[in-house]
């Protein structure tokens, strides 16, 4: 029996039955959006600021605002349909609802899918490639979290071709932007910085808690445009997720960095304390 536990439209589902409409917009268009949260003990991390995300996610779309009740009670239905998950993750995704074949939308409510399961804890760092294609930070859906992510699967399975455990992105003005599921930050000059939300990069909740945190610590953190080969010259790189945290890289493209550099250790503990402050719903 699959370890992940399913949860439809208010009812509890086997993970390997079918369970959602074969004409549902959010598998013949991608017409939806989705977050992903940490689960710590049984716990969600950070749920309200992920669901605050999701209304912008949307929104962006052009769809009406979930129900976070429903949310809720999805999570709360899959976290206790078995033993408490010791670390894992919560998914859910809430589609346009039944449609047609087309990019038409045919007005109907909204589908609504909750997801949970244990997964391994992430290791202490790990290699990171950049790809040979590009964000688009003009595109409708730039910044939004959607269910159209073929982009992302070409490009991890291109990065993990190559050793790697992250595929990084830059985007059509040939900045750094993104990883296929993380924020990205580097250090130049002794000092760290990130792309901003102009890049295309998602609004990603853990990058938005280490900036929040290293700004409580006194670690300055400098949100600016920055040059994809910035990559080639930086003395520490990190990125930021929701179930890595603030997670070393220790070589991008074949070259060796320090795994976790001191202004990358700082950053962890900055985001470790900022966590211990605030509780799981900071």
């Amino acid at each position: 029996m699959s370890e992940i536990r399913v949860w439809v439209d208010g009812r509890l589902v086997e993970a390997d039955v079918p369970s959602v409409r074969a004409l549902d917009h959010g598998v013949t268009v991608g017409d939806g959006g989705f977050e992903t949260a940490k689960v710590v003990d049984g716990e969600v991390f950070a749920m309200s600021r992920h669901l605050r995300r999701m209304d912008r996610t949307l929104s962006g779309l052009g769809l009406p605002p979930a129900d976070h009740d429903v949310i809720r009670a999805g999570a709360a239905a899959v976290l206790s349909a078995g033993e408490p998950i010791g670390f894992g993750r919560l998914r859910w995704t809430v589609t346009g609802g039944a449609g047609p074949l087309g990019s038409d939308r045919a007005g109907s409510a909204l589908t609504y899918i909750v997801t949970a399961g244990p997964q391994p804890e992430p290791a202490a760092g790990g290699a990171v490639v950049t790809v040979p294609w590009t964000r688009n930070e003009r595109a409708a859906t730039a910044g939004l979290k959607t269910t159209s992510y073929a982009d992302n699967v070409v490009a991890l399975a291109h990065a993990k071709e190559r050793g790697a455990v992250e595929a990084i992105f830059g985007n059509g003005r040939g900045e750094l932007c993104e990883g296929t599921g993380s924020n990205i930050f580097v250090v130049v000059d002794g000092v760290i910085r990130t792309p901003p939300l102009s890049s295309g990069c998602l609004a990603g909740i853990t990058r938005e808690l280490t900036l929040e945190w290293c700004a409580a610590a006194g670690v300055e953190v400098r949100e600016e445009p920055l040059p994809l080969d910035v990559l080639l010259t930086c003395e520490e790189v990190f990125l930021t997720s929701s179930t890595r945290d603030v997670y070393a890289v220790g070589s991008v493209d074949g070259r060796a960095l320090a795994s976790a550099g001191p202004l990358t250790a700082t950053a962890a503990e900055a985001f470790a304390a900022g966590a211990a402050r605030a509780g799981m719903d900071p």
